[in-house]
């Protein structure tokens, strides 16, 4: 019997019908419908993942692909993957650099070769390009020219801030055709005048100041960024191009056995002091010499160049390697979420909905009603927009 993936009534007639591996929350669910297709297969392992998927798309995709008969699996015209990029090394190691077994790619590989899918569209990490030394792009690219697939000469990389998006989050996309008497011959898709990062605005995304009460930061939080703020705007050098370490004024003398790229990090920041004496011992007792400050947080990174005048105009993250300011041009990538992004302008963190848009789902997207949980599958999740461009490149391919 077929996997049946529906526990609500049976969806309208579509134009295509594709599967949704390593589904997670349905970043290619939701492009792949808007493109006109019908999910008729859909897997994943991750249980809270499952609950999100089920809530949203009313299709059961609680399968573990590694127990899945591919022969089981309906018929479909696009094979659609965000599959984990396990190391490819060993299995290369043993059976040279056409094998798989051992990766969660050759669950696709298997599922290629039985049912010979029309089309594919796979998402990976951008360090798949140069992982492994290239070997492991080598060993993808030439396994499924080695199934009939034609693809292009080199992996196709794009941000969704090149679509408008303000996230920058430059990914691997991989796009084919089944095509075994030419998979010899390139595609030749092109991502063409995309956008540049200067050219977004994180206020698109943004609900301004309506927000929880949670989202806010915290009184510690808010003493300690207008500490950074004043230290930024007292200080005579504005592109400051190493991490600031606070510990390191006053001329204290640094140890011999640091490493040399600690060591230039302390004299730049000895230097800074230096220059700006006056000023920075006038700050260290207004704020106490930090004395109510954790380590990390004596630490600031200012990656703004001259774009912004103060901290609060930026992007604002508290990081292990310190506080870390960007310009509101586009925020960083999405990824565990661990460090939430603070909107300066507003002094609260960006909400679990505005995560939503920068990942490209649409506002009638239910996230899971867990934080974490919500914050961690976008950030897990393929970006729609992304998938969604990408993929009507290689619909309308024509040689």
């Amino acid at each position: 019997m077929l996997y049946n993936v529906y526990s609500g009534d049976v969806m309208k007639q579509k134009k295509f019908k594709f599967i949704d591996l390593f589904s997670g929350i349905g970043g290619f669910h939701n492009a792949m419908v808007e493109l006109g297709g019908e999910c008729v297969f859909a897997s994943e392992i991750d249980k809270y993942a499952i609950e999100t998927y089920r809530e949203n798309y009313h299709i059961e995709s609680d399968y573990d692909i590694t127990k899945v008969d591919e022969k089981k699996i309906p018929y479909h015209d696009v094979l659609c993957a965000g599959f984990p990029c396990q190391t490819f090394s060993k299995a290369g190691k043993q059976e040279g650099m056409n094998d798989t077994r051992g990766t969660l790619f050759f669950e696709i590989e298997r599922i290629l070769k039985y049912h010979k899918t029309k089309y594919i569209v796979l998402e990976n990490v951008r360090n798949l390009v140069s992982h492994d030394k290239g070997n492991t792009w080598n060993t993808i690219h030439g396994k499924l020219k080695e199934l009939g697939y034609r693809l292009t000469p080199k992996p196709l990389i794009i941000s969704p801030h090149q679509l408008g998006i303000p996230q920058l989050r430059e990914r691997v996309v991989i796009l084919g055709i089944y095509d075994p008497k030419n998979s010899d011959k390139n595609l030749n898709i092109e991502f063409k005048d995309l956008l540049k990062k200067d050219d977004n605005t994180i206020y698109n995304i943004l609900d301004g100041k309506r927000a929880e009460n949670k989202y806010y930061i915290s009184d510690y939080e808010k003493m300690v960024l207008t500490a950074w703020d004043k230290f930024y705007k007292g200080i005579k050098t504005k592109v400051i191009g190493f991490p600031i370490w606070a510990v390191w004024f006053n001329g204290i003398t640094k140890p011999s056995d640091l490493p040399k790229w600690k060591t230039d990090f302390i004299d730049k920041n000895q230097k800074l002091y230096s220059e700006n004496k006056e000023f920075i011992d006038s700050w260290l007792k207004e704020y106490n010499n930090l004395k109510d400050f954790v380590p990390t947080h004596k630490k600031m990174e200012w990656q703004a160049g001259d774009t912004i005048n103060s901290l609060w105009e930026g992007i604002i993250q508290f990081r292990p390697s310190g506080i870390r300011v960007k310009s509101p041009n586009c925020f960083p990538a999405l990824v565990a979420m661990v460090q939430v992004p603070i909107i300066g302008k507003y002094k609260r963190r960006l909400t679990v909905r505005e995560a939503a848009r920068l990942q490209s789902f649409p506002e009638k997207f239910v996230p899971n009603n867990l934080d974490y949980q919500a914050y961690k599958q976008f950030g897990n999740a393929v970006n729609v927009e992304v998938i969604k461009y990408a993929t009507t490149k290689l619909f309308e391919y024509k040689d």
